[in-house]
């Protein structure tokens, strides 16, 4: 087994208004879900086997970091979606990972690094520029362990406690996704029960959760509380995972679907990981409905209700994903009503949105940085816009699907990042989607 080469694309695309999108398409392995999962195949010093991973570009960043550090890591030659974690057989001195600061999930892989160098050094994480997300939450985690963290203006350094803790509880201020899954895979490292309070428990969370009872931890809890304890006897045997489906691919697909009046099945997603957005269809009277691992969009000859959508991000369990919202606006901009939308989650990404959305005539009055009001059905007319991040890039695509003219979006690299090649997939569906100069 190898990794792959990254392939060469256009930085810039061009889309066309079209005929309504019909037929089916299977979406990638969830982003979301692919990279803590990688991280906690580092953090059981076991073979791993990832099944449906997605091939997306901070995914191959991070299993670069992996490599990097020393793990063995590898993709099917015949199956790329496959990819195998080995464990490190000799640690060496502490890599620089220089290049982690492309990503925001570079934080997931302190606990590994912990395990196995005993400290992690890394730069500040990136990824899409959507606000300040902070890392002191983190810390105060690692903190909790005993552990010491060191921060300086390249970025932070944590030490592993001497000794262990027999139990560790801690409580979340706010239900963040990041410092659940840290919290449950520094917990691995030392094999230390865990007592967490208040967390997120969203499909990513809930996916890791599941994925360290088949490694032979005892979890359970529900919105208040998650419990972990560690098996009684260690096992260095294999273990294989599927990647759930990517749940923000196939709302987006969805909505590009419902906005072109279409009619086509949404393959390999939970029912259950979409269900906020299926609520959103049901509010605006599209027609949508799930099966066991698919979303059928039934768009044709659709009587809206004219009912105002209210799209506010939530972290509370079965609120509406923060992915969601951005798809949802651009659905929302062709359906009557007066409708609200908000994401303090991540305060940038208006910022990053709205401006482009007004380049193709888009009427939306921002009340603050976060929260936005705009009538609707709006008609967009086609301009050069720019993807500043993964979720205003695939939104800026579902917007040219109905302007008037040609809308360039620039930028890709950005939607690569989350997306392994989203044009594809609408392509497949029968948008006009064709690579443009940059």
């Amino acid at each position: 087994m190898t990794m792959p080469p990254t392939v060469s694309v256009a930085e810039a695309i061009e889309i066309r208004p079209n005929e309504p999108l019909v037929g089916s398409v299977r979406v990638d392995g969830s982003k979301n879900a692919t990279l803590p999962l990688a991280a906690a195949a580092a953090t059981l010093g076991r073979p791993v086997h990832l099944g449906n991973a997605s091939q997306c570009e901070d995914v191959r960043t991070m299993l670069s970091l992996l490599q990097q550090c020393g793990y063995g890591v590898a993709r099917a030659v015949t199956n790329p979606e496959e990819v195998v974690i080995q464990p490190i057989s000799v640690a060496g001195p502490l890599p620089k990972l220089s290049h982690a600061g492309s990503i925001r999930a570079s934080y997931y892989l302190v606990p590994a690094l912990l395990a196995s160098f005993g400290q992690a050094r890394l730069p500040w994480p990136g990824g899409c520029p959507v606000g300040e997300r902070g890392m002191d939450l983190h810390f105060r985690i690692y903190e909790s362990f005993g552990d010491q963290v060191h921060l300086d203006g390249a970025g932070y350094q944590v030490r592993r406690a001497a000794s262990r803790m027999s139990a560790v509880e801690i409580g979340l201020p706010f239900r963040s996704r990041g410092a659940t899954v840290v919290a449950m895979l520094r917990a691995v490292i030392d094999r230390c029960p865990l007592t967490l309070f208040q967390p997120n428990l969203s499909p990513e969370v809930t996916e890791i959760l599941a994925f360290l009872r088949e490694a032979g931890w005892d979890t359970c809890g529900d919105e208040d509380v998650v419990n972990l304890a560690p098996p009684y006897d260690g096992d260095n045997g294999s273990l294989a995972w599927e990647v759930p489906g990517d749940k923000v691919e196939a709302v987006t697909l969805a909505c590009a679907v419902a906005m072109t009046r279409g009619c086509a099945l949404i393959k390999g997603v939970r029912p259950a990981d979409v269900q906020p957005a299926m609520e959103a269809f049901a509010w605006l009277g599209i027609p949508a409905h799930t099966t066991a691992d698919a979303v059928m969009m039934q768009a044709i000859d659709t009587q809206l209700t004219g009912q105002p959508l209210r799209a506010i991000a939530s972290l509370t369990p079965g609120g509406l994903d923060a992915d969601f919202e951005p798809p949802l606006m651009a659905l929302a901009l062709g359906t009557p009503g007066t409708h609200l939308f908000a994401d303090a989650i991540n305060p940038g990404q208006h910022g990053n949105l709205i401006p482009q959305l007004a380049r193709l005539g888009a009427v939306i009055e921002q009340l603050s940085a976060t929260h936005c009001r705009f009538s609707g059905p709006q008609r967009l007319v086609g301009a050069s816009v720019t993807a500043n991040d993964i979720r205003s890039g695939s939104t800026l695509i579902l917007a040219g699907l109905t302007a008037d003219g040609v809308t360039t979006v620039k930028g890709m690299a950005q939607l690569r990042r989350g997306h392994a090649d989203l044009p594809h997939k609408l392509r497949q569906l029968g948008a006009n989607i064709t690579e443009g100069a940059a």
